[in-house]
């Protein structure tokens, strides 16, 4: 039997807890200062991309958001995230928004800035629902779907077109609220073939009221949550002078009365969506007016008090959320570089590419040449932004780089083939054919001035490669072209264009492959890849 000293027992377990108690106080310490490491935490903008119109759901632990793309085919992305900080493309809710001249690009028409606006997506008893309103057709459009990652989709509309819509579900039955100032609600039919007749009535009078009466924009963009027994409208308004700001509105029923206050003024970060996490944790999703790269979503934290959602951290949107895990980037979720070879059973395009407006399948492949797409010309008199087929990705901040390897040896007289930054005020690198000779071109315009071919170089070889470096970062919004004969020596290119997020367009500035004919069909040019890199 070994007998222990009691006194020495008790001052050696002292000891012991001493060294546990500050092993375990170092341990905290360095984990608070771990969490603070920059290389942690998700940082905003959180898609620093064009994602405007959020409207966000979960649906066990995984989230969904659809968004905005307006004239562009296919239409209403939507992505999913696991975190809420990394997100990727999983599905679209329509392939085509409406069979029109406008979407078509027929007859001289377009639809630039118009196509679906801000839509709002729901689940409702194993149903997905994303309802969205075009001014392009006349009407509200609204989406269901049992697997929002696979589909298929139902598609429904009616008139009129309901501007900003936000959908909800009580006493099963089923609710669109919209408008611009004052703020309407009415029930949808079951089949979701139109409106009820005679449900149609105001929700609140002056929704922009919080914001004072010297309003540039009045209240819009409505999402409408039921959240802690309570309803909560979320509208954005811009007053004069002043930045675009939220304001919520909160009733105890549906039908109200509601009262309103501004929710946050910070850097005209604003219109969104309210979620909760599995944790019990609030967050609300922004987004930002941020120059030629377009509207990008911010994530900011929410705390309640007093019943009210409260945004940000003493009223400002932080820059970096600790408590979600780091950002790991754009690529491959968001955009993506594309080689153009297909196995079998592949989509012929990933989700990252979407057409500008409506395309003409019969005009273009992926399987005519392997391993390339290949875009013919099949009219004549167009211009580069009056072009079908071409195919569009995002630009991405702070700073961007797309490049293309192009074979132009099938390309006819009056044939412009390349690579362009899509918006109203636009530029491009390409290669143009005029009696029998090409040249590379850099390209700078608009529909309203028409082009300026800021310099031209010959080409003697069949395939060439092209760069556009977009420079996003502190708004400098500056693009500069590229050439190279060999895809490793490059040289630049005419001037430097200055972007600009413009209202006609009203879309961040794309990448856009195109070809297009000034005098006969039947050209065709195979771009061998597209690369994208971000800094």
């Amino acid at each position: 039997m070994i007998l222990f000293n009691k006194p020495t027992v008790s001052k050696n377990w002292n000891k012991v807890a001493g060294i546990i108690y500050m092993a375990a106080f170092l341990f905290v310490v360095q984990a608070c200062e771990q969490q603070k490491d920059p290389e942690m935490g998700a940082t905003n903008p959180i898609i620093w991309a064009d994602v405007p119109d959020w409207s966000i759901l979960r649906v066990g632990d995984t989230y969904y958001m659809s968004s905005t793309t307006m004239h562009m085919s296919p239409g209403v992305p939507i992505m999913k995230s696991k975190d809420l900080a990394n997100w990727k493309l999983v599905n679209y809710a329509y392939d085509t928004l409406v069979d029109n001249d406008a979407m078509n690009m027929e007859n001289g028409e377009s639809t630039y800035g118009r196509g679906s606006w801000a839509s709002s997506l729901r689940y409702h008893e194993g149903t997905y629902y994303v309802s969205t309103f075009s001014a392009t057709s006349g009407k509200t459009h609204i989406y269901t779907t049992k697997d929002i990652e696979n589909g298929p989709w139902e598609a429904h509309s009616f008139s009129p077109s309901l501007h900003d819509n936000t959908l909800i579900f009580e006493d099963d039955k089923i609710y669109l609220v919209w408008g611009a100032g004052e703020i309407r609600i009415v029930e949808l039919k079951q089949d979701l073939s139109g409106v009820v007749e005679g449900t149609e009535q105001v929700l609140i009078e002056n929704a922009t009221a919080p914001t004072g009466d010297n309003i540039m924009l009045p209240a819009e963009g409505s999402q409408m949550y039921k959240a802690k027994g309570k309803y909560y409208l979320f509208n954005i308004s811009w007053p004069q002078d002043g930045m675009r700001t939220v304001i919520i509105h909160r009733a105890d029923s549906l039908f109200g009365s509601y009262e309103g206050r501004v929710g946050l003024e910070d850097r005209g970060i604003a219109q969104g969506s309210l979620i909760e996490t599995p944790e019990g944790e609030w967050y609300s999703f922004l987004f930002r007016d941020y120059g030629s790269v377009g509207r990008i979503p911010y994530l900011a934290p929410v705390t309640w008090e007093d019943g009210w959602p409260v945004i940000g951290v003493d009223g400002v949107v932080p820059d970096t959320l600790w408590s979600l895990p780091k950002k790991e980037g754009l690529i491959p979720g968001i955009v993506n570089s594309d080689d153009f070879s297909r196995e079998e059973g592949d989509p012929d395009l990933p989700l990252v590419w979407q057409w500008n407006h409506n395309p003409v399948d019969e005009y273009w492949s992926v399987s005519d040449r392997p391993g390339y797409l290949r875009i013919t010309n099949h009219r004549v008199g167009d211009t580069f932004v009056y072009t079908q087929n071409t195919l569009t990705q995002r630009t991405i901040g702070p700073k961007s780089t797309g490049e293309i390897a192009i074979d132009v040896s099938n390309m006819k007289n009056g044939d412009v083939a390349g690579l362009g930054a899509l918006q109203f005020n636009y530029g491009y690198i390409g290669v143009k054919m005029e009696e029998g000779e090409k040249s590379v071109v850099m390209v700078s315009g608009n529909p309203d001035d028409g082009e300026v071919v800021e310099e031209q170089v010959p080409l003697e070889q069949e395939v060439v490669y092209l760069k556009a470096a977009l420079d996003f970062e502190e708004l400098k919004d500056e693009g500069q072209f590229y050439y190279s004969l060999d895809g490793e020596e490059w040289n630049a290119l005419g001037s430097e264009i200055q972007m600009s997020y413009t209202l006609p367009h009203f879309m961040g500035y794309r990448f856009a492959l195109f070809n297009y004919a000034t005098e006969s069909t039947g050209g065709y040019v195979d771009f061998d890849y597209f690369n994208i890199s971000a800094e």
